[in-house]
């Protein structure tokens, strides 16, 4: 009996010694290695077969356009591929002086290692370019309405805030430009008294504006349309810079200093 109950007992503790040990963790996935020959190869400054035009410089880890308003890419080259930011192109040729790659497109740009001194003239006094799109407006006005005399107040304001914008280059390739983005401030007074005062933001549009266009948008403006039984109506524009899109939002406040915000267009 007592023979059995040890065996029983052995048997428990080497079940329990088994639950209790560490379960065998997964390898974790090692990114593929990059070539140090290829980006050897890469650096320097290279041109557009066709026409000599600049394209870019390679400079140990990062790549500078010759374009001012495009931000420097980190870039590796792995396989067949050249990454760029999170972007691959699949490389159809490279020797030390010419380098083929499909772009965004599907098109082949072809470039040759740039043979002259005066190109390196393209990054002199190389520094990424912040667009700024507005100036600092201010504009007010006196609005007569129900026998009362209203005072509205606009400040456009161009702040630090960077908005970067995806765009692509001559070559297809994507590249990133970054612009202010503005805050703009509202008053209005009936009379001497103060019945509404608020900055407006970007973020304070998210429930109109799809989240895809709102990253790279701007608020570009603010301005009086009229006044009626509903209160003063003002409408807000959000931008991609140097694009043809924007929505437009109507900022609405009553005689209270209550708020609505209403979709006009897209």
């Amino acid at each position: 009996m007592c023979r059995i109950m040890i065996v029983a007992m052995g048997l428990l503790m080497a079940a329990i010694s088994c639950k209790q040990q560490p379960k065998a963790e997964a390898p974790k996935a090692v990114p593929p290695a990059e070539s140090a020959e290829a980006k050897a190869m890469l650096q320097g400054i290279w041109v557009a077969s066709e026409t000599d035009e600049v394209s870019f410089r390679a400079e140990g880890d990062t790549i500078y356009y010759a374009d001012d308003t495009s931000q420097p890419t980190f870039f590796r080259i792995v396989g067949d591929s050249i990454e760029l930011g999170a972007n691959h192109y699949p490389i159809l040729k490279q020797t030390e002086h010419v380098f083929w790659f499909r772009n965004q497109g599907g098109d082949v740009v072809k470039l040759s290692k740039s043979e002259s001194a005066d190109d390196s003239l393209a990054f002199v006094h190389r520094q990424p370019k912040i667009l700024e799109v507005n100036e600092v407006l201010k504009i007010d006005s006196l609005v007569m309405y129900g026998g009362e005399r209203y005072h509205w107040y606009i400040a456009i304001n161009p702040t630090k805030y960077k908005v970067a914008k995806t765009s692509y280059n001559g070559d297809g390739v994507a590249v990133e430009n970054i612009y202010y983005d503005n805050i703009i401030h509202i008053s209005l007074f009936q009379g001497r008294r103060q019945l509404y005062s608020r900055d407006f933001n970007k973020r304070m549009f998210a429930e109109y504006v799809p989240e895809s266009f709102l990253s790279q948008a701007i608020l570009g403006n603010m301005e009086f349309d009229k006044v009626d039984a509903q209160g003063f109506h003002f409408d807000a524009t959000l931008c991609i810079p140097d694009g043809a899109s924007c929505y437009m939002v109507e900022v609405l406040i009553d005689t209270k200093g209550q708020l609505t915000m209403n979709l006009v267009e897209y």
